[in-house]
C-alpha cells in the first residue's frame, strides 16, 4: 500500500550560489512533490557536524561538513507518496557522472561533493533530519 511520506531535501551551497533554487523546486513540483516547509539558512560547521554525524567515521566527513556550512542552503520538507524513494530517484547517484539523465545531480551536480542536493535515505532518517532543521 502506498502512503504519503515526508522527506528532507537540501539544496546545497553549490546550487544556491548558482541561483538554481527555483529550477530545482520546479523539478520537485513537476514530479508531484509538495513543498510543505522551506527556509534559506546558513549553518555553522558545528551544526553540519551534528547533521552528518552518521558519516563521522568516513574519510570525507570533515570536507562534507566544511562544504555544507560554506554558504547558504535551502532546506525543504517534501511530501508525496513514497517520497523518500521518489526523491532519491529524482536526485540521482551521488556522483553526478554516474547519475541518470534527467536527474537533478546529472543536470546540476559539479562533483561527488558538490552534487547540488541532499535527500533523506530512510523514513527514520527523514524524521531525524526534518526535526533537525524544523524544530518548531
Amino acid at each position: 500500500m502506498n502512503s504519503t511520506e515526508q522527506t528532507l531535501s537540501i539544496i546545497k551551497p553549490d546550487a544556491v550560489v548558482r541561483n538554481l533554487e527555483n529550477q530545482i523546486k520546479e523539478i520537485f513540483k513537476n514530479k508531484g512533490f509538495k513543498i510543505i516547509k522551506e527556509k534559506k539558512i546558513q549553518i555553522e560547521k558545528s551544526e553540519a557536524e551534528k547533521f552528518y554525524k552518521v558519516h563521522e567515521t568516513k574519510p570525507f566527513y570533515n570536507d562534507l561538513c566544511e562544504y555544507l556550512s560554506s554558504g547558504p542552503i535551502v532546506v525543504m520538507v517534501l511530501e508525496k507518496e513514497n517520497a523518500i524513494l521518489a526523491n532519491r530517484e529524482l536526485m540521482g547517484a551521488t556522483n553526478p557522472k554516474e547519475a541518470s539523465e534527467g536527474t537533478i545531480r546529472k543536470l546540476y551536480g559539479i562533483s561527488i561533493d558538490k552534487n547540488s542536493v541532499h535527500g533523506s535515505d530512510s523514513i527514520e532518517n527523514a524524521k531525524i533530519e526534518i526535526e533537525f532543521f524544523f524544530k518548531d
